[in-house]
């Protein structure tokens, strides 16, 4: 397995925390992972260790040339890297970052004995990078003073149903020609505009007073749930087809749907329940993260509207050549 490339970017959080120590207790790695994806894709075997004594975050752990490195630093320059690739730094992985950090510093030393850190070209990509770092470093800081209560997870749950809730719903499908379901004994074979017009003359009973789960029991195609009133049960996201799932996922408890055009023929929905898919305790941590991830875009999205931007509309055309390398 092979730890990436480190980015310029990670080389220049390398460089700049080199100089200004920051050092912070590093973060053990986790207790128990019986297999970790790396960086490269692979998943592999991690044997279950407890955490070992964390080192002392001022301890010197690496000098290459005139550089030298804390632990405290370097759990700081980890911060930059994804989760799973922290994980593998951390374990399996030990010795190529280290290699690769070593190379990298190696060659940044070489880099300014031939003065390359004067150059136009570096200083140009260090002032992106470095603001790169510090748009990080902002964003997590927005994200971190964004106040978030219950109430506000309670009207983001009820905001994203597709995400977060499950619904109990009963269906009256109407079979039309070419429907992979045989014809019911006693039924002929309806044309799909044929089956339309059952579908929404059953619709019509039902708003006019009749009820959903006799007429299913009588008039549905689908003997599955049939001699159940046409009950689909609970289900959640992914679990329906996508004309079903969007048509329910619409409707309010009580509602009935108007017909649906499925690969089977049309159906009536109606919504009997809607609760969330797990218990809301269990359901913040995530939903908090989305929602703090919502209000950050929103607030990044009004600092821009106070900053003046100005766009060369040649060099946002994808025909147009930025510098010598030709559009495709």
């Amino acid at each position: 397995m092979r730890f990436p490339s480190v980015l310029f970017l990670a080389a220049m959080s390398v460089c700049v925390m080199a100089q200004t120590p920051q050092p912070k207790p590093a973060t053990p790695p986790p207790a128990e992972t019986p297999a970790m994806t790396g960086p490269d894709g692979v998943t592999v075997p991690l044997e279950i260790k407890a955490p070992g004594p964390m080192l002392p975050p001022d301890r010197v752990v690496i000098r290459v040339g005139e550089v030298s490195l804390t632990a405290g630093q370097l759990d700081q320059i980890l911060d930059a890297y994804p989760e799973s690739q922290r994980v593998y730094a951390n374990g399996p992985g030990r010795q190529q970052f280290i290699d690769q950090l070593v190379r990298v510093l190696t060659l940044a030393q070489e880099g300014k004995r031939r003065k390359l850190d004067l150059t136009d070209r570096f200083r140009n990509q260090l002032t992106y990078s470095a603001a790169g770092i510090l748009s990080n470093h902002t964003d997590e800081d927005i994200k971190k003073n964004i106040k978030i209560d219950d109430d506000m997870l309670q009207k983001y749950l009820v905001a994203h149903p597709l995400d977060y809730m499950q619904l109990r719903a009963r269906h009256i499908l109407i079979r039309m020609q070419g429907s992979s379901i045989a014809v019911m004994p006693g039924q002929k074979e309806l044309t799909e505009a044929e089956a339309l017009a059952k579908a929404q003359e059953i619709r019509k009973k039902i708003v006019e007073g009749a009820d959903f789960a006799e007429l299913a029991s009588s008039e549905s195609s689908d003997i599955s749930t049939s001699g159940k009133g046409g009950d689909l049960g609970f289900f959640k996201r992914g679990q329906m087809p996508p004309s079903i799932e969007e048509a329910a996922f619409a409707l309010k408890v009580g509602e009935v749907s108007q017909p649906v055009k499925t690969s089977l023929g049309y159906a009536l929905i109606k919504l009997e329940e809607q609760k969330p898919v797990k218990p809301f305790e269990d359901l913040k941590p995530e939903m908090e993260r989305n929602l703090r991830n919502e209000k950050a875009r929103e607030y990044v999205e009004s600092l821009k509207a106070l900053i003046h931007v100005e766009i060369d509309p040649e060099f946002a055309s994808p025909s147009k050549s930025i510098t010598g390398v030709k559009a495709k």
